[in-house]
């Protein structure tokens, strides 16, 4: 079971580190998934699988919440221009929107897995 509150404050550290990623370009944005992810996979602990789904999806929050925005904007523009259509644009929008969300959390899964690890400490490791 999805811990979301190890999730939200993944996010969170994610969004307060990435703020200061920006005077470190490039490496700065992978810090600081691999930092927030760390942070949900060690709260949510349970081993590397578990730790990296929490990092994953803390990686991929913000994401999925454009996407799902997007998606409706879509949609509801669509549906004016495109008719029946618009919400099969809308649908897209949101897959392509939350594969690439997901495509660009791999950092934040990593850190989720190693975080997954420290998490574990003094009780049953499972992998």
């Amino acid at each position: 079971m999805t811990n979301w509150r190890a999730v939200g404050i993944g996010f969170a550290v994610q969004v307060l580190v990435g703020l200061f990623a920006f005077a470190i370009p490039g490496i700065g944005h992978v810090a600081a998934g691999l930092i927030g992810g760390f942070v949900a996979g060690y709260l949510a602990g349970g081993g590397l699988v578990r730790g990296a789904w929490h990092g994953l999806l803390a990686g991929a929050l913000g994401g999925i919440l454009i996407g799902i925005l997007l998606a409706i904007v879509v949609t509801v523009l669509g549906t004016i221009g495109l008719g029946p259509l618009g919400p099969l644009a809308g649908g897209a929008t949101f897959l392509i929107a939350l594969t690439v969300a997901f495509v660009q959390a791999i950092d934040s899964a990593i850190g989720g897995a190693i975080g997954g690890l420290f998490g574990d400490s003094g009780r049953s490791r499972r992998y």
